[in-house]
C-alpha cells in the first residue's frame, strides 16, 4: 500500500474528496455536527454540473436554475456552516491505518479518522473539438432532453446507456438517430427490443462521428460521419448530439485501497456509504452507476455524512 508523509498539523476530523453536490452536501451536514470537515476540490470543483446550463429536475426551485449558480449556492452555505476548502488534486491516499492519509498536489499531506470520497465520475467524451457541453452537446439525456423539444437528435453509443438515453430523448424530439460503430449493438435484447420497436429511432452502423457542426454558429446544426468499412463521409442534421459511450468514475488513486467494482465504482455496503475500509465512506457518481443525478448524489452525500459521525463517535 501507499504512504504518505506524516503531518498532524493537518489533521481534521473529516476530509471529504470533492466539491460536487455530494461533496458540498457531506460538507453541510459534518460542519452542523460541529466535524469541522475540510473539502479538496478536485480537478473539477464544483463537479459535472458545473458544465450543464438550465437545471430544472432539482427540488426547490420553481424556475431553471443554472447548475454553477446551484452548486455556488451549495458552497457558500458549506462554507457559512465553517466548511474548509482546499483548492488542489489528490495524489495518492493511505487508507491501510488511522489517521488516513491524503497527499494533494504531490505535496500538503492531511490527516482524518474519517474520508469521505465524493470524486464522481466523468463521461466519457469523444475527444472532438466542437465537443462543448452545454452548448448542444450533452452526456445525460436525463438532465437536458427537455431542452431539445421537436428537434431532430443524435446519440452516439451502441451500449445499455445509449439505449436508454435515446428511449428518454424520444418523449421530447421529432427522431432521433443511434451512430454506432459496429454493425450490431452491444445493449441488452430488451433494450434492443424496445429501441428497435420505436418509430422515433433509427440507426447509422459502422460509424464513428468525426466533428460536430457548426462551431462557428455556437450551436449543434448536425454532425459529419464516417463509414468505418467503406470511408464514405456523410452529414446529418440535428439540434443536439448525445454522447453515451459510458462514464469513468474518478477512481484511480484509490485503486489498492478500497475495494472496486469491476468497472471501477466504489463497493458500499447495504444501507450504508461505508467501504471496504471502515471509517472511509463513498458518496455520489464514484460509487453510484445506475442513477447519477445530482439529488441523489446529494442524498448519498448526506448519508455518507451520518456515517461518518456515527463511526466518530464509535471511536470516542
Amino acid at each position: 500500500m501507499s504512504s504518505c508523509e506524516s503531518n498532524p498539523t493537518n489533521r481534521k476530523k473529516v476530509i471529504i474528496l470533492g466539491s460536487g453536490g455530494a461533496g458540498l452536501t457531506a460538507a453541510i451536514y459534518a460542519a452542523r455536527a460541529d466535524l469541522l470537515p475540510l473539502i479538496i476540490d478536485g480537478t473539477q470543483p464544483g463537479g459535472q454540473l458545473m458544465i450543464t446550463s438550465d437545471v430544472e429536475n432539482y427540488p426547490g426551485f420553481e424556475n431553471p436554475i443554472l447548475g454553477p449558480e446551484l452548486m455556488d449556492a451549495m458552497r457558500k452555505q458549506a462554507a457559512r456552516f465553517e466548511t474548509k476548502f482546499v483548492n488542489g488534486t489528490v495524489t495518492k491516499v493511505d487508507f491501510s491505518k488511522r489517521p488516513f492519509k491524503v497527499e494533494v498536489d504531490g505535496k500538503n499531506v492531511y490527516e482524518s479518522h474519517t474520508i469521505i470520497v465524493a470524486t464522481g465520475a466523468s463521461a466519457k467524451l469523444l475527444g472532438l473539438p466542437a465537443e462543448i457541453m452545454g452548448k448542444g452537446v450533452s452526456a445525460c439525456a436525463t438532465c437536458d432532453g427537455f431542452f431539445f423539444k421537436g428537434q431532430d437528435l443524435v446519440v452516439v453509443g451502441g451500449g445499455d446507456t445509449a439505449l436508454e438515453e435515446a428511449t428518454y430523448l424520444t418523449k421530447f424530439a421529432s427522431k432521433v438517430t443511434i451512430v454506432h460503430r459496429r454493425d450490431e449493438l452491444r445493449a441488452s435484447k430488451a433494450m434492443q427490443k424496445k429501441a428497435f420497436e420505436n418509430p422515433k429511432i433509427d440507426f447509422v452502423w459502422d460509424s464513428a462521428v468525426e466533428e460536430i457542426l457548426d462551431v462557428k454558429a455556437d450551436k449543434v446544426t448536425g454532425v459529419r460521419m464516417k463509414n468505418l468499412k467503406t470511408g464514405k463521409v456523410s452529414e446529418i442534421s440535428c439540434g443536439g448530439v448525445f454522447i453515451a459511450i459510458g462514464h469513468q468514475p474518478n477512481t484511480d488513486v484509490f485503486r489498492g485501497q478500497l475495494e472496486l467494482e469491476p468497472n471501477g465504482y466504489i463497493v458500499t455496503k447495504k444501507s450504508s456509504m461505508e467501504t471496504s475500509v471502515p471509517g472511509v465512506f463513498a458518496a455520489g457518481d464514484v460509487q453510484d452507476h445506475v442513477y447519477r443525478q445530482a439529488v441523489t448524489a446529494c442524498g448519498t452525500g448526506c448519508m455518507a455524512a451520518i456515517d461518518a459521525e456515527r463511526y466518530l463517535h464509535t471511536l470516542e
